[in-house]
């Protein structure tokens, strides 16, 4: 076959394809993430490149000359077919590549059906994901994070029906999250740190991700009750920097895999649900800086793996035997509440004015509901302080998302 048919000229379809300061993205997710589903893996024959246009204006140059050695090409990375002798195309990575300009992702991918990973993290990419996607039947990895993508969710993602990993964070997408956005069967959802608002979708208790990061956005509203439904799969998930407001809703007590719970710098208030004493995988907690008041409920205190709860900057007036100990031992920052007897304490006046106004919550006996059969509170003092002594420090994966790769 001649080398004619391999000038690689890759069409990205990239209008103007042009040098950006160079970025490196983060290390794929392997090992960070959930294991990845053993789905068959993109088997492009060789003679498929003769229809290939490739063109770049500013591109990795290939490891090696030869034209029909695509698999040396920086990006690409090739295995076997299980059942046949041939060569296939496994996923392309063009992380911090410094490409920019129109990405037009289809047609680059539309010789490829049963691709499975496109990383394109950290370019300079624009455009609109086309709906053609829904033809990538074992198509599982897309990361556009760090990019110029704008206008709404890209909605055409939701027709990958094998996704489990999506990342979109660091764009400038806008609107509402369509529903349907949590029916995607992935392990994890970045949207974090761009401009979306609105509600969140009740359609949120559908999700079956493990991890979520909604954060940095403008969402309004509460967070949904449905949240309860996720209690089989959701381990961490950041609320944090919207605009959220209402009480929390108790279902999320149901949450047994829980270990990251951040709805931090919003406007939410009403007491801590009873339902929290039932987290008991939680380690680290967040509702800093929001507008949440009365007792901090001591079964929060006992859970067993508590190692960093942040309650500062509330209105929070007492706390038990517990939560004092929690305090003492630096796994409990109340901060800038109303607690007499602490320091570094909101004023008197600033606590009267709060506590002077009226403030109710809907389902107000939902505050009390128990959401398990041995929560926390259950455990002595002793099975407590030994337990809390033995926690492993917390490794959270959705925290490294709030950083824009590099």
């Amino acid at each position: 076959m001649s080398s004619s048919f391999f000038i690689v000229v890759i069409t990205l379809f990239i209008l103007g394809c042009q040098g950006q300061n160079p970025k490196r993205g983060l290390p794929p997710p392997q090992g960070q993430y959930p294991t990845r589903p053993p789905l068959p893996l993109v088997f492009l024959r060789v003679h498929d490149f003769q229809a290939w246009e490739v063109h770049f204006s500013h591109v990795n140059q290939p490891i090696g000359r030869t034209p029909q050695n695509y698999c040396l090409f920086k990006g690409f990375y090739c295995d076997t077919v299980p059942d046949k002798n041939i060569t296939g195309l496994a996923g392309i990575d063009f992380n911090g590549a410094r490409f920019g300009g129109n990405l037009n992702f289809y047609r680059f991918i539309r010789f490829l059906p049963d691709i499975a990973i496109f990383h394109a993290n950290s370019n300079n990419f624009s455009g609109v994901i086309r709906p053609n996607i829904n033809k990538l039947r074992y198509f599982y990895e897309i990361d556009l994070s760090n990019n110029g993508f704008q206008g709404g969710f890209p909605v055409s993602v939701i027709g990958a029906l094998q996704l489990t990993f999506v990342d979109v964070r660091f764009n400038t997408y806008n609107g509402p999250v369509p529903p349907r956005v949590f029916s995607i069967q992935t392990d994890v959802l970045f949207i974090n740190n761009n401009n979306f608002a609105q509600r969140i979708p009740s359609a949120f208790g559908n999700t079956t991700a493990r991890y979520i990061t909604l954060a940095n956005n403008g969402f309004i509203g509460s967070i949904p009750q449905s949240i309860g439904r996720t209690w089989q799969t959701l381990t961490e998930v950041l609320f944090l920097k919207n605009r959220l407001s209402g009480c929390l809703p108790y279902e999320i007590g149901f949450l047994q895999m829980a270990t990251v719970f951040d709805a931090g710098f919003n406007t939410l208030t009403g007491p801590i649900p009873q339902s929290f004493a039932c987290l008991k995988k939680l380690q680290l907690l967040s509702l800093a800086h929001n507008q949440f008041y009365g007792r901090i409920p001591d079964s929060l205190c006992r859970l067993p793996n508590a190692y960093n709860f942040t309650l500062s900057y509330n209105y929070f007036n007492s706390i038990g035997p517990y939560c004092k100990r929690l305090v003492n031992i630096g796994r409990l920052d109340v901060r800038r509440n109303c607690i007499t007897g602490l320091p570094n304490q909101r004023s008197a006046a600033e606590c009267t004015a709060f506590y002077s106004v009226s403030r109710t919550c809907p389902r107000p006996g939902s505050f009390n509901v128990i959401t398990c059969s041995n929560p926390a509170a259950s455990l002595s003092s002793a099975q407590v302080a030994s337990l809390q002594a033995m926690a492993p420090a917390p490794s959270p994966v959705t925290y490294k998302a709030l950083e824009p790769p590099r």
